[in-house]
């Protein structure tokens, strides 16, 4: 992908969140997804919920005792965060120029995000930054949405037409991309990975994968550093 698309993609899906940020969040009480994550936090760690949205991790951590910061590129999201959990703390920033020093987090937490990062190079700059911020030894525990697993169908008619126009020589977009609409109000940017193609990229970046499964929608990934 031409890297000043990606830039613009980058862009849009921030303006794109804080757009639908209201929606997304009621739509986002559910943790079925996530609850078994719990597993692999130790009470009293440093925690970085990547691209936090909500902050709905926060249900399955609330017995941690741990010291938790969420973080996402949508001002709107978390201020909607900030609400529903005025004890935890919330930033707003830039996933791919983390503010935190090198080796600072036990586990970070990213759920659903890599998806709407475009461009093989800024999905390695994703992770080469979770690596950066993570202590030795400490986690990335990561999801991103499976290209062979359910989707919507529609969806899935969206994806195989970008394939279409891509091999024509008539789209911008990555294999695997789509562009997606969230009812009228916004059209959301998204890539749809492959485990062994998950598993390139984190190793790429310099983590180690421990553990790589699949659900019919999501890839889930655990990554030491």
């Amino acid at each position: 992908m031409d890297r000043e698309y990606a830039q613009y993609l980058l862009k849009k899906t921030q303006e794109d969140y804080n757009l639908i940020a209201e929606d997304y969040a009621r739509t986002r009480h559910f943790i079925w997804d996530i609850e078994n994550l719990a597993q692999y936090v130790i009470p009293g760690e440093k925690i970085l919920d990547l691209g936090c949205g909500n902050g709905r991790i926060l249900e399955i951590l609330e017995d941690k005792n741990i010291d938790y910061v969420g973080l996402d590129n949508s001002e709107k999201l978390i201020e909607i965060a900030k609400k529903n959990y005025p004890q935890a703390k919330f930033l707003v920033g830039d996933a791919l120029s983390l503010p935190f020093p090198s080796d600072f987090f036990d586990k970070v937490f990213s759920i659903r995000v890599l998806p709407h990062i475009p461009s093989n190079e800024f999905q390695f700059q994703f992770l080469k930054e979770v690596n950066r911020v993570l202590k030795p030894g400490g986690l990335l525990i990561l999801t991103a949405w499976y290209l062979y697993g359910f989707t919507v169908k529609s969806n899935f008619l969206l994806m195989l037409k970008n394939v279409f126009l891509k091999l024509i020589g008539k789209s911008k977009l990555d294999f695997g991309d789509a562009l997606i609409p969230w009812g009228k109000k916004a059209i959301r940017y998204y890539h749809y990975f492959t485990k062994r193609g998950l598993k390139k990229l984190a190793e790429e970046s310099g983590l180690k994968v421990k553990k790589i499964w699949s659900t019919p929608f999501d890839i889930y990934l655990i990554a030491e550093k």
